[in-house]
């Protein structure tokens, strides 16, 4: 009876204990998962949290989601020097050292300044946001107030420069990223958790602390439109027929200065050869000027050009080597001194023309030709 009394004891205190560990342990647990993931250092000595504090940071399945997750690599980062001054918004401050040694601000929020329409805010963390890995080095961002997204779903495209003032180059020292980001409801703040580092910032010696305790910070925030207008440029090389000879009789009989053959039509363009028997600019007296034409009714876009890679050539009738020059040029539409010809003043000398012998001048019949190898074109959008 003895016996079974302890054994009803102890069996009893067993279910006590673990009753009490059971409701701590539920307790603790309770305590974790409803604790406010974006209190800020206050919370660690004891005073209250400051709800919504760190919009740059949202819950995604219970974890908190920092702006790394959502950067390609550092690498990303450009940083340089530059002259001119924040475009959209400085922050001046003549005490940043108080903010370095206190214990309860994690960061300074500049007030709200619109750009395209929205509002948005200069976030600096004097000791780095620890929450991005910045622990230890001087934190920039730019969160936008999520009041002025006109619908929970929109998002809004963003560059980002970040400006720190160096007295020292008398210049700003800049931070950016190759590519744009992305704002929404869902994700608020943008920047850089490694800017600088706090010794580097802080050394008097460096130039960004100055002057005792100032210091300068901005932001240039830029939302990029899309393109309405594009055009697309293309290079056809080869045509079913890319050859056109023209046959001239008579060649002694042509009293003009110039002359043009009929029109063809190669790579959707009109064309015709000119000569000038008796030579053109420096040509002129002593040589057989040859050119290719853009056709004159050819409708040219302002500002629209063509590329063409051809060859023009004198054919020598007697099956001996031809006369033959390249050309690898630009025809400039209205807008760009409209261009419509291109070739040679000084294509072959009369005197090497008219010699028989030759066989470039047969029975008074000269025969030219064009080749071409590339002709370019231009769709524009709208058209």
């Amino acid at each position: 009876m003895t016996s079974h009394s302890r054994n009803t004891s102890s069996i009893a205190y067993l279910l006590l204990c673990l009753f009490i560990t059971s409701a701590t342990a539920h307790s603790f647990i309770r305590q974790f998962t409803d604790g406010d993931l974006n209190t800020n250092l206050q919370q660690e000595v004891g005073t209250e949290p400051i709800r919504n504090l760190d919009v740059g940071h949202y819950l995604q399945g219970n974890k908190e989601i920092s702006s790394r997750d959502y950067k390609v690599s550092a690498s990303n980062a450009v940083k340089g020097l530059r002259d001119r001054p924040p475009s959209s918004y400085s922050l001046k401050m003549e005490s940043f050292n108080t903010l370095l040694k206190s214990t309860y601000t994690e960061k300074y929020a500049s007030r709200p300044f619109s750009v395209g329409g929205y509002n948005w805010t200069l976030v600096v963390f004097p000791n780095g946001n620890k929450k991005d890995g910045g622990s230890g080095y001087l934190s920039l961002y730019v969160a936008i107030d999520n009041s002025t997204l006109v619908a929970a779903q929109q998002e809004i495209y963003a560059d980002l420069r970040f400006y720190i003032f160096n007295k020292n180059e008398r210049k700003y020292f800049t931070i950016q990223d190759t590519d744009v980001w992305k704002f929404s409801v869902f994700k608020t703040m943008w920047g850089f958790s490694q800017v600088l580092s706090i010794d580097t910032f802080k050394d008097p010696i460096n130039g960004y602390l100055y002057d005792g305790d100032h210091c300068e910070f901005g932001v240039d925030v830029t939302i990029p439109s899309l393109y309405e207008k594009s055009e697309l440029f293309s290079v056809t090389e080869n045509f079913q027929n890319p050859r056109f000879t023209w046959t001239i009789r008579g060649f002694s009989t042509l009293l003009k200065d110039t002359y043009l053959s009929d029109v063809f039509t190669i790579g959707g363009r009109s064309w015709n050869i000119q000569v000038n028997p008796s030579g053109r600019a420096t040509g002129e007296g002593k040589a057989l000027s040859m050119y290719l034409n853009l056709n004159v009714n050819e409708i040219f876009r302002p500002y629209e050009k063509i590329y063409v890679r051809a060859k023009l050539r004198v054919l020598n009738q007697r099956n001996l080597n031809n006369v033959e020059r390249p050309l690898d040029i630009w025809y400039n539409g209205p807008g760009y001194g409209a261009e419509y010809s291109w070739g040679y003043p000084e294509f072959i000398s009369l005197s090497d023309l008219r010699d028989a012998s030759k066989g470039f001048l047969v029975n008074d019949v000269l025969m030219v030709q064009v080749e071409m190898e590339a002709i370019s074109s231009t769709k524009y959008f709208p058209s």
